[in-house]
Formats: C-alpha cells, structure tokens, sequence
C-alpha cells in the first residue's frame, strides 16, 4: 500500500501545476467518448473541474488511511446521485481520466504510474458505486425556503423545509445545495446550521461578496415559497460524545454555521464538558450570530463566547484574527477542538493549535471559499 500511494503522488507532482489543462482535457475527453453525458453538467462549466480535482486530491491523499479512504468515497458516491450517474458513466470518466493524466503529464508518464492511476480508479468507482447502492434515500431532496433573512449587503440566513421524505443529518454536516430556478443542474455545499430536528427544517448562512452563481442567488434573489433541492449530508467535523475532553470551537464569518449546529446539539446533553466558542469577523457588523449566541449562553452556564474583529478599532471586544485571539486564551492542548471558516483561516488556527501540542485527532475542520 505504501508503494502504491507514493505512486500516485508522486504521478500526481507532474499535473498538479496544470489542474485546469487537466479538467479541460478530461471533459473534452469525456464528452467526445460520450455525448449524452453532456446534459448532466450545467450550461456553464466554470468551477466543475476544481470540484473533480478537489475529490481526486483528497483520494490520492486518503489512499493509505483505508478507514477514511472507504468513508470518504463511500459518502461521495451517495453525494453524486444527484447527479443521475451509473456504473457505465463510471467507467467512461476513467478511460477519460487516464487519457488526460497521460497527455498532460507527457514524457514523465511511464507504465508504473498509468497501473497505479488504473487501480486506484478502480478501487475508487467501486466505492463510490457500493455507497450509492446502499443509500435507500432518494437522489436529493426538494425543499422549501420557510424564511429568508439578509444581514448586510452580502450575507443571508435562510430555513428550508425538506418535503416528502425525512433527511437525517449530524451537526457539524454539510450538504450540497441547487436553485433549480436560476442555476439547474450547479451544486454548491454548505453546512447545515442547526442541530437535527424532526421537523426537517434546515438552516443555512450564505455569504456572497460577488457574483457567484448559487450564493449570490441564495442571498439576493431567493425569496421564502421557492423551491430548492438538497443532497445527502456529508462530512465528519461531529461531535465525539464519548470524549469527556472540554470544547474548542473556532468560527470565522459564515464558518459559524455548523459551530452553531454543535452548540445547539451539545444543549440537549452535555452537562459536563466547558465549551469554548471564539468568534470572529472582520467589522463588528459582519457578526451577525452574535446576539444568537449570546442568548445560548445565558441558558447554558457551561458555555463561553469571545468575539473578536480585524478591522473595526471601535468594536469593544477582542481585537485582531481570530486564530491569534484564540492562542492568547491556550493553551488547547486538553480539548477537543472544531474549526470553520475560510481556508486562510483554518490554516492560521491549525497552526496555532499545532504550537499548543493539540493531537490532530482531537482537531476537526471544515473550510468555506467564497461560493
């Protein structure tokens, strides 16, 4: 296995700096060997070729960690029902896949590295069909928004009911989200903001600084009596109930949606565990959770909130990034701890909790670009 996973990263050295001559070539590929896959996509392609990359990136890298290579793929076939594909669509993706690491790799492709890809997709296809046989939900869900709120020119919170079937979600999850209306067949993920409930009512905080295509129309044109339509949920940043170890969690902007599902998880239980929850935004008026948060603590004596901002002299709080508030309160190194928000920011928290000695297994993360 250790043989097998150096190849394919190491394979993967001489495409990585070309990802999007590699999607392009892979989809030209693959529309060329067949033509009806083409209505699958959305009209515009931008984007769907990091969405494929990202997916290979995290295989590759799974690959000698059989446990959450079977989880992680597993999980992404139930995800990809939506979008209509069979076991036949799988094997066309290969041969289009391989065609397209061997052209842009060039003369440093050899026999190894073509074997290697050959296996691994095999054994990827194969999991990823084993999760969508065993899922006996439905492809997606349709969904009604119930209310829709704007917090400044760029951020919106919104509640959508799932209709006809009961979707079943952990707090910490996300899911991956369509406006048939305005964008058919695009897909973006956001995490689900409240605990489980069994009311099938699912919150959602957007942000959209630009002109993106599903945020921007989830925080400025979506209106409550649409229709929307929701994926099975994925992801593994949920809570260990059988930790006794006290609670780190870390939200930057719209990252602290599923912080929030935790918080609201961990009411109806914990009794024993200090949670902390750092807070952060660059003005003060981009923390728009705040007073939420603030109410849970009144309820909840063993829960704290430290709110902070980068940019705002006048915010009578803590002043600075987030992840350098939170190594001024450490050390860390004794709790479990949950971090969400942009990649930049993840990455500087990641660090700071690397210098307090946190364990990686006690760190969970989710990060959240600009959709």
């Amino acid at each position: 296995m250790d043989n097998f996973a150096r190849l394919l990263k190491e394979s993967w050295t001489l495409v990585e700096e070309h990802r999007e001559r590699l999607s392009g070539h892979f989809y030209a590929r693959l529309f060329l060997l067949d033509p009806d896959l083409r209505q699958l996509f959305p009209v515009q392609m931008s984007g769907q070729g990091d969405r494929l990359l990202e997916a290979i990136i995290t295989a590759i890298h799974t690959v000698g960690d059989p446990e959450s290579f079977d989880e992680f793929l597993r999980a992404l076939g139930r995800d990809h029902r939506k979008y209509h594909v069979d076991a036949e669509h799988y094997a066309t993706m290969g041969v289009a896949l391989l065609d397209a690491l061997r052209s842009i790799a060039g003369d440093g492709w050899n026999l190894e590295y073509d074997q290697a890809w050959r296996e691994a997709y095999a054994a990827i296809s194969e999991k990823m069909l084993a999760g969508a046989a065993a899922d006996e939900n439905p492809p997606f869900w349709h969904a009604e928004v119930l209310t829709h709120e704007r917090h400044g020119p760029d951020t919106a919170v919104l509640t959508v009911r799932a209709l006809q079937h009961p979707l079943r979600w952990k707090a910490g999850q996300y899911l991956s989200l369509e406006v048939p209306r305005h964008h058919p067949r695009v897909w973006r993920t956001y995490s689900v903001a409240n605990a489980p409930n069994d009311d099938n009512v699912l919150e959602f905080h957007v942000r959209s600084p630009g002109a993106g295509w599903v945020s921007g129309a989830l925080v400025r044109r979506v209106k409550p009596g649409d229709l929307l339509r929701l994926a099975a949920p994925m992801g593994s940043m949920t809570l260990d109930r059988a930790s006794e170890r006290d609670i780190l969690c870390v939200a930057g902007g719209v990252g602290l949606a599923p912080i929030k599902a935790l918080v609201e998880e961990l009411t109806s239980y914990n009794r024993t565990r200090w949670v902390h929850v750092f807070y952060g935004a660059r003005r003060a008026s981009d923390l728009y959770g705040l007073a939420g948060l603030r109410e849970l603590v009144a309820a909840h004596p063993w829960l704290s909130v430290t709110p902070a901002c980068s940019e705002d002299p006048g915010f009578d709080g803590e002043q600075g990034d987030i992840a350098d508030v939170v190594g001024r309160y450490g050390p860390w190194t004794t709790h479990d701890c949950y971090v969400s928000g942009s990649a930049q920011m993840v990455r500087s928290t990641l660090r700071v909790l690397a210098a307090d000695d946190v364990p990686p297994p006690h760190i969970r993360y989710d990060t959240f670009g600009d959709l």
